[in-house]
Order: C-alpha cells, then sequence, then structure tokens
C-alpha cells in the first residue's frame, strides 16, 4: 500500500514530536522533579534533626509526597513516549 506524500510528512512529524518530548521530559523535566522531592526530603530531614516545628514537618510531608506523585507522572509520560 502505498502512502500519499502528506501522509508520509505527517508520520515523520509525528515521529520528531515524540522525539522532542522525550528528550525534554528525560533531560529537563525528570532531574528537575527528582531534585524537588529531594530538597524538600532534605529540608524536612534538617528541620526534624533540629527539633523544629512539627506544623513544618507536615507541611513538608505534604509537599514531599505531592512532588513525588509529579515526578512519578512525568517519568511515565517519558517511558510512554519512548514507546512511540
Amino acid at each position: 500500500m502505498r502512502q500519499d506524500a502528506a501522509t508520509r510528512w505527517r508520520i515523520a512529524a509525528q515521529g520528531v514530536i515524540y522525539m522532542r518530548m522525550t528528550s525534554f521530559l528525560s533531560a529537563f523535566a525528570l532531574p528537575i522533579a527528582l531534585g524537588a522531592v529531594a530538597l524538600v526530603l532534605i529540608l524536612g530531614l534538617v528541620n526534624m534533626m533540629r527539633g523544629g516545628s512539627p506544623n513544618r514537618s507536615q507541611r513538608l510531608m505534604r509537599w514531599r509526597v505531592a512532588l513525588q506523585f509529579v515526578a512519578i507522572i512525568v517519568a511515565m509520560m517519558a517511558i510512554w513516549s519512548m514507546g512511540h
């Protein structure tokens, strides 16, 4: 089955878009998300070791959980885009 030029171009363009998305997610978004999780975790540990406010510890824990959720979503999007 032969494809016309417009169909071939559209398929090639989709491949480029997925490559760019994969590159962006794996090179920029995922490291930033993981770094944010690590930063909030370290801040929480420092607060706990210093005997800081329990309210601050609770807030940092909530932020860490939310950022972990975001990091998992970004990782799954990167894996999904690699499959295309």
